[in-house]
């Protein structure tokens, strides 16, 4: 039976940071999840675990001959990989498309058609499989890398993450096979920020904070302790403040009782595959929409769509902050009134910036700074790091820190400037439960200034803010979707 047992490991993360864990064994068959909050270690710690990240001090030893480890930032890369092989000088000469389809990636180590596909089947991905991987949603992309770690059979499989960015029904297809998997006697490892994301077949729970393993033991037990923490931080998020707007007097103005957003017929397609098909949706003053379908259904189109992002957006009636799309508007008239946090938004914040400078691209829709900041800007992005708890770190560089704390400061980012239309795309994959909170009083804050409307995409239910009014379902039809629109 093999093994993974460390005692007393410390393991060098960065001159002044260490993670340790003081004793761990891991055994062939078990199922084991690890918790934690953001910057807490999880990702070194799966990265340990898969034999990346070798002990400085005390011993680590495993039997495991083939581990493998999966993770949000391995998936940045990825599709950051095939965006960039629209570079010419890296196609081949006969090379009609760029970028490698489903199948490709997935078959990328291990050539097995008959195991692809059998693998595409049991997480519903059998017919994007000659698509390309860099035109998939998030979750899409998340199910295609699953795959991937799995075509070699390993015989500890280290998943870090691996819920965030999938919807409901993509959720528990993914804890069922998982289940399966632990059943047929996989060792399993999953590096978790939400406990309510622990499936039920794992048994064994690890605690981590402040980079340290605190706890370990029966998933009963270990959950009724951490329950008892959340609960006690939840107090001290009442009475919360935001840092004000820039010069709230020089916001930009919108004229009155007219809608934010007014689609009709809306239709974004893609080698004549409808993405969004006839939408007519919109967005009055006062309400605060959430959207929500599968994977893939076309949410973030839409969404690009109204942050003047899409091309498409000129060919379809589309008034935006009562400017007509293709009427002489600048995208930067669209994007000073709006407030953005999205997957895709982190992808692209590729360029070196400190996690201050950010968050002070925010008063200016950029990706890095390239104006003038005012004193003043430079005063309110300090208070918004004091309001993270993340002082410390504003002068380091923003791919220095973890994912979720990467994520923290784009969603400051998104509310520096009170925006009149906050769009928030899955906003709190990647953070921890406190952090969760955290982000949503934020918004209900924010919401309650009553200047500010709400588009809030999210697979989690339970994420939605309070202040949500109405709700805009992309559901199922054939090979498309029809679109359901209520008032809560």
């Amino acid at each position: 039976m093999a093994t993974l047992q460390i005692s007393q490991g410390t393991f060098h993360l960065s001159a002044t940071r260490n993670l340790i864990l003081p004793e761990l064994t891991i055994r062939s068959g078990e199922s084991w999840a690890f918790v934690g909050a953001n910057a807490s270690g999880k990702s070194s710690l799966a990265r340990a675990l898969a034999g990346e990240l070798p002990a400085a001090k005390g011993s680590a030893h495993s039997d495991f001959t083939h581990p493998v480890r999966l993770s949000l930032e391995q998936l940045q890369k990825l599709v950051s990989d095939e965006w960039q092989r629209n570079n010419t000088d890296m196609l081949s000469p006969d090379e009609e498309d760029t970028g490698r389809t489903t199948a490709e990636i997935i078959q990328e180590e291990v050539h097995d058609e008959a195991r692809c596909r059998q693998l595409a089947g049991l997480f519903g991905i059998t017919s994007l499989l000659e698509r390309r991987f860099k035109y998939l949603s998030t979750g899409e992309t998340r199910k295609t890398l699953l795959c991937q770690a799995l075509m070699a059979e390993p015989d500890l499989l280290v998943l870090d993450e691996p819920f965030d960015g999938l919807d409901v029904d993509s959720r528990a297809n993914l804890a069922a096979v998982l289940a399966q998997l632990h059943h047929n006697g996989y060792t399993l490892v999953l590096v978790l920020n939400r406990f309510d994301d622990i499936p039920d077949f794992v048994d064994r729970v690890g605690i981590l904070a402040e980079c340290e393993l605190t706890h370990i033991g029966d998933r009963k037990a270990i959950l009724a302790e951490a329950l008892v923490a959340q609960l006690a931080h939840s107090e001290n998020l009442e009475g919360i403040t935001l840092p004000e707007a820039d010069e709230p007097q020089a916001k930009p103005t919108l004229p009155p009782e007219t809608p934010l957003i007014a689609l009709r017929d809306g239709v974004v397609s893609y080698n004549d595959r409808p993405i969004l098909n006839h939408l007519s949706w919109t967005v009055n003053r006062g309400e605060h929409w959430q959207i929500v379908g599968p994977n893939g259904a076309g949410k973030s189109t839409l969404l690009s769509l109204v942050t003047g992002d899409h091309p498409q957006g000129y060919s379809n009636d589309l008034t935006l902050f009562s400017r007509r799309r293709g009427s002489g508007e600048t995208i930067w008239d669209i994007k000073q009134h709006i407030g953005y946090v999205s997957s895709s938004l982190h992808l692209d914040y590729r360029v070196s910036s400190s996690v201050r400078n950010v968050i002070l691209s925010g008063y200016f829709d950029s990706i890095g700074i390239y104006q003038a900041v005012s004193d003043r800007q430079r005063k309110l992005a300090d208070e918004w790091l004091r309001l993270l708890g993340m002082e410390t770190v504003a002068d380091s560089s923003f791919h220095s820190l973890s994912w979720g704390q990467q994520r923290l400061a784009l969603i400051a980012r998104a509310l520096v400037k009170h925006p009149a239309l906050l769009i928030l795309d899955e906003p709190l994959q990647g953070l921890d439960a406190i952090n969760r909170q955290l982000v949503r009083r934020f918004v209900d804050v924010l919401i309650g200034e009553g200047e500010t409307q709400l588009l809030f995409v999210s697979h989690h239910a339970e994420d939605a803010p309070q202040a949500i009014t109405h709700r805009l379902t992309f559901v199922p039809d054939g090979e498309s979707y029809r679109y359901q629109l209520d008032t809560l």
